[in-house]
């Protein structure tokens, strides 16, 4: 029988970011009394490693300016037009006519010839010239033989496509002309904000304890830890938002205005102000892209599927997937598969094994159709935030690589830009990037009578997901 992991104790989650001074936090134990000294180390012990998880939006995407309240850009139409669940006329002498769905305007033109393929049975397909064009509708002249033009009994709808043109001789040009169609999308930037204080006394406090942290911050003064701890949780907001942010829908309660009322306590702190959010990556996908859900893909059909679906839309050649670890797991097993020598022992990755070599059981990428490149997203594994979640939860991302052209409404022209990129309010004289600055009159600060020092901290910024019907979404 298979062991496991016992539930209790179990992963530590509680915050250790807390707004006061808390026995947890400080050693209570001075009784120099005492004849025996314990034996004590200076340095905090960082038991849960690098704990920031920023790194997602550095490595897929770049940071641009931008000067409005608005950021809007437009992305390429297809360029030929299909036609899905058309209904038909009987084709009378092989005249037919084919009304479009929904009442979809026709931008085909008399004289293009069409393939006319069912919708239910695979072995009926026609080809035909159009003879006439209406608002919602064509007539069609089937190249087929008089009488076997007629779709079966078990057809009820069909999709049609252009694959070229016939003219007969001396006739006239092409009636009418087809203008380009771009589909137009934006985002509006958010104001992103945080703060550390300590008071001036707090400033003078040494500790026994050495702090350090993720970004080299290291001294015996406590409240060294909590700032550089506070900008370190702050940046990861500023990647966090990027990808978890949704627009308010028209209705929502944040976009009324935020005042105390009676259900808030005393002195309770509120923004007073709507928050109409923004379009993050997770959410773009969702309304634009494509969608995995009811398990991972695990098996090379399920993959094949994924590819299918993005041969339909940029056909991408090369793809980044980024993964929670239970999915890449699934991934490697699913390669590890593959191997035709894998029942009697592995020898997939290193072709000279041995008992003193290190055995590699994971996978990088694979190709199949296109290229995936698979890396561990550690936002999807960390305890405190997505990683172990039921509900809502995301198992992996796929993101194209490369660039993308779009016309940029700002710049008013065409410009490449990477798939993912991030926006940040700019101009010749605020840069809202990334701005920090201190208040009070301690620590260097002089800029009023409060004996405090408050570090601040501000973004603003948005992200662009260009081209979202290319990437895919695990849940």
């Amino acid at each position: 029988m298979a062991g496991s992991i016992a539930a209790s104790p179990g992963v530590f989650i509680t915050p250790s970011s807390v707004k006061a001074t808390l026995p947890t936090n400080y050693i209570t134990n001075f009784n120099f009394l005492s004849q025996y000294l314990p034996d004590t180390y200076e340095q905090e012990f960082e038991r849960y490693g690098n704990r920031s998880i920023a790194s997602f939006l550095r490595m897929v995407g770049a940071e641009l300016p931008s000067n409005s309240d608005k950021i809007m850009w437009s992305e390429q139409g297809r360029l030929h037009t299909k036609y899905t669940a058309c209904t038909f006329g009987v084709a009378a002498a092989g005249v037919q006519t084919i009304t479009l769905a929904g009442g979809a305007i026709c931008n085909f033109r008399a004289g293009q010839t069409v393939f006319l393929s069912s919708e239910q049975v695979s072995t009926e397909s026609f080809k035909a010239v159009i003879f006439s064009v209406g608002t919602s509708s064509f007539v069609v002249h089937h190249y087929a033989n008089v009488g076997a033009t007629t779709f079966s009994a078990a057809t009820t709808t069909i999709t049609v496509f252009v694959y070229g043109s016939e003219f007969s001789k001396g006739t006239a040009g092409m009636s009418g002309s087809n203008e380009s169609k771009d589909d137009f999308f934006d985002n509006k930037p958010i104001i992103i904000k945080d703060k550390y204080e300590v008071a001036g006394s707090d400033m003078a406090q040494v500790g026994w304890v050495e702090v350090t942290t993720e970004n080299g911050a290291n001294g015996y003064l406590w409240y060294i830890k909590s700032e550089h701890e506070t900008r370190l949780r702050f940046e990861d907001y500023l990647e966090m938002a990027m990808v978890e942010g949704v627009p308010a829908a028209a209705s929502s309660a944040a976009l009324s205005t935020l005042s105390p009322s009676a259900s808030f306590a005393p002195g309770a702190a509120t923004n007073g102000t709507t928050a109409a959010g923004t379009m993050g990556m997770f959410n773009a996908i969702e309304t634009r892209g494509n969608i995995w859900s009811g398990g991972n893909p695990t098996a090379l059909s399920d993959f094949d599927a994924i590819v299918q679906r993005l041969d339909k839309q940029g056909a991408i050649a090369e793809n980044a997937l980024f993964l929670n670890r239970q999915f890449s797991f699934d991934i490697d097993d699913m390669l590890a598969a593959q191997n035709s020598y894998g029942a009697g022992g592995t020898s997939f990755g290193l072709f000279d094994n041995s008992e003193e070599m290190a055995l590699n059981l994971g996978f990088s990428g694979f190709k199949r159709g296109y290229e995936f490149y698979k890396t561990d997203w550690k936002y999807l594994n960390d305890a405190t935030l997505r990683g172990g979640l039921v509900g809502g939860n995301v198992n992996g991302v796929l993101v194209p690589a490369g660039t993308i052209n779009v016309y940029d409404q700002v710049l008013g022209k065409n410009a490449r830009r990477p798939f993912l990129h991030v926006r940040y309010r700019a101009s010749e004289t605020e840069d809202r990037r990334y701005k920090t600055w201190m208040t009070g009159s301690a620590g260097g600060a002089s800029t009023s009578d409060e004996d405090k020092m408050s570090v601040h901290f501000l973004s603003e910024r948005a992200l662009c997901t260009l081209g979202a019907n290319n990437f895919f979404i695990f849940k």
